[in-house]
């Protein structure tokens, strides 16, 4: 660990303020409910804050109904703008800093979330807290959460911050161990009290975030909320440059990998899997409930044509089902390494955010992340090529590269990016912290066989249980955190507080499809035979919604998680 991280470790150490009722038998702590207070001024607040390596840039009031979500107008709290850590390179020579908002509610509900951001990071967006899904109805800001947003130490997305060891340590865990201090301090400033309950968010990278937090930060937070973890993402981001290569060989346009799985293929292959296991939750209605029934029943060589001549779009070649089915089993390198985990078959193939992440994202975002971020030594920034590294790199030596030391990189890619003990969760666990975890099972990007295996790990090391401290929501047909043919808009962050703070542990979540005329946006997957309301039971694994046999199909109340 070096100074920085070891000084910050010891900051948080100083920095909780949570209240527990005592252990008793084998039960867990149950953590007391937060109680409300009242910003007492927000004009002045700037001149109050003062905090080592904290420069606060502003703090401007917020009129209720200045910031809408979802059409509903947020009410009066105040912007607090700031940098901690500014700092020159001494590698590359740029300026570096931790950038960051917070919101801060005029009627506080006593809680902080702290929001952790996706993709590259690199710039602070609004700091409103997402509960989950796509399109939601509501934010954390909205309910009277103090929130936080950051850049994670660098400003800009672009991965060329990752020449620079400090910008990768703080992507990777440090900037929350710099962060979480600063912004409770802030929060005792402004309500003379630091938050009673403190919570953790974010999906995709934020998703990562969530779960590095909860095995680096259990003492400083009470609620986790996992969204898509990309939580191994430097071994996904290789795993998905091998299907970049796979499908560029098979392309019929040298270049571009799409034209080796059309949108036609990738819609045979897509009903063949609803053909299969539609039917198995006892309910034909385009959502595959029960995903791990339907790995056993589809087989792509058996239920998806043959071409036996050209491809036209009602057939796969040979050479595509060898290729596929490999991907989908688990891409390996030349001597037949597994690089990162299987994907299941599902529903949600025939869309465009499959398309982007697993044809474009491979020479665009994977290729620089890989190459100039998690490296060591990273590629040369002045003559990197994102489509060449990607389509002529080896994968081998990515992996060995992801995984590797030097003088300048003293931490791995691997060591800084990934929880450190996933299924090691018992600080948080005995204090009587909880975690929610959702996954679309269409992600192309990060499999949610991969979050299955981390629960199941979870459980193992639990004595075969972990639903006391950890649940787990698989959401059929979701592609990468929103959209897909699924009911992709849910609230998972109410029933998390209400677990918290009361007790009471979700065994389901209703999720609402977003057809026309939806407040959080139409999701243009949904089928045209969907009701534009459609609402299903998402179950805590690994239960599945299974229709009860009666009554419209389109009304989560006709099923039930069995």
């Amino acid at each position: 660990m070096t100074c920085i991280a070891a000084a910050s470790a010891a900051l948080l150490s100083a920095c909780g303020s949570n209240t527990t009722a005592p252990v008793t038998s084998n039960a867990l702590p149950q953590l007391s409910a937060a109680s409300s207070g009242t910003l007492s001024s927000c004009a002045d607040l700037a001149s109050k804050i003062s905090i080592a390596n904290t420069t606060i840039t502003a703090a401007t009031p917020i009129a209720a109904g200045a910031l809408t979500i979802a059409g509903k107008a947020v009410p009066a709290h105040c912007q607090i703008t700031g940098q901690m850590y500014k700092r020159v390179s001494t590698v590359d020579g740029n300026s570096y800093a931790i950038g960051f908002e917070m919101r801060l509610p005029n009627n506080w509900n006593g809680r902080f979330f702290y929001q952790a951001n996706g993709g590259l990071d690199g710039s602070v967006v609004t700091a409103t807290g997402a509960v989950g899904g796509g399109g939601p109805l509501d934010h954390a800001l909205n309910m009277g959460f103090a929130v936080i947003s950051s850049d994670a130490g660098h400003g800009a997305a672009t991965p060329f911050f990752g020449i620079d060891p400090q910008a990768r340590l703080d992507y990777g865990y440090q900037a929350v161990a710099k962060l979480t201090p600063m912004a409770k301090s802030i929060i005792e400033t402004a309500y003379g009290r630091k938050p009673d309950r403190s919570y953790f968010g974010g999906c995709s990278n934020g998703g990562r975030h969530t779960m590095v937090a909860a095995a680096r930060y259990a003492d400083q937070y009470d609620g986790f909320l996992v969204g898509d973890p990309g939580y191994r993402l430097p071994l996904a981001a290789i795993a998905n440059i091998a299907g970049g290569k796979a499908y560029n060989a098979l392309a019929s346009t040298a270049g571009d990998p799409s034209t080796g799985f059309t949108l036609a293929e990738r819609a045979l292959v897509s009903n063949a899997v609803l053909a299969k296991c539609d039917a198995l939750d006892g309910a034909s209605d385009g959502l595959i409930q029960n995903t791990e029934a339907c790995q056993a029943a589809f087989d792509l060589n058996r239920d998806v044509p043959t071409c036996s001549g050209s491809r036209d779009g009602t057939c796969l070649s040979s050479a595509q089902k060898t290729a596929i089915s490999g991907l989908f089993t688990g891409a390996t390198t030349a001597s037949g390494t597994k690089i990162y985990s299987s994907f299941p078959y599902d529903a949600g193939l025939a869309t465009d955010g499959w398309a982007f992440w697993k044809f474009t994202s491979p020479l665009v975002l994977d290729s620089g992340a890989v190459g100039l971020i998690w490296q060591a030594p990273p590629e040369d920034p002045t003559t990197f090529n994102g489509p060449v590294f990607a389509l002529t790199g080896d994968l081998a030596s990515m992996l060995t590269k992801v995984g590797a030391t030097t003088s300048v990189y003293t931490e791995s890619g691997l060591s800084f990016m990934l929880p450190p003990t996933p299924t090691n969760l018992a600080t948080l666990k005995n204090r009587g912290a909880k975690v929610i975890a959702y996954h679309g099972t269409s992600d192309p990007i990060f499999s949610s066989d991969d979050t299955v295996a981390w629960y199941k790990g979870l459980r193992d090391a639990n004595s075969g249980d972990a639903s006391n401290f950890a649940q787990l929501f698989l959401v059929p047909g979701m592609n990468h955190c929103a959209g897909g043919p699924a009911a992709d808009q849910f609230d998972m962050l109410t029933p998390l507080v209400k677990w918290v703070e009361q007790g009471t542990a979700p065994d389901s979540v209703t999720a609402s499809v977003r057809g026309a005329g939806n407040a959080g946006g139409v999701n243009s997957d949904l089928p045209s035979s969907w009701s534009a309301t459609r609402t299903r039971p998402l179950c805590a694994y690994p239960k599945a919604a299974k229709y009860k046999g009666s009554g419209s199909i389109e009304d989560a109340a006709n099923f039930s998680c069995q």
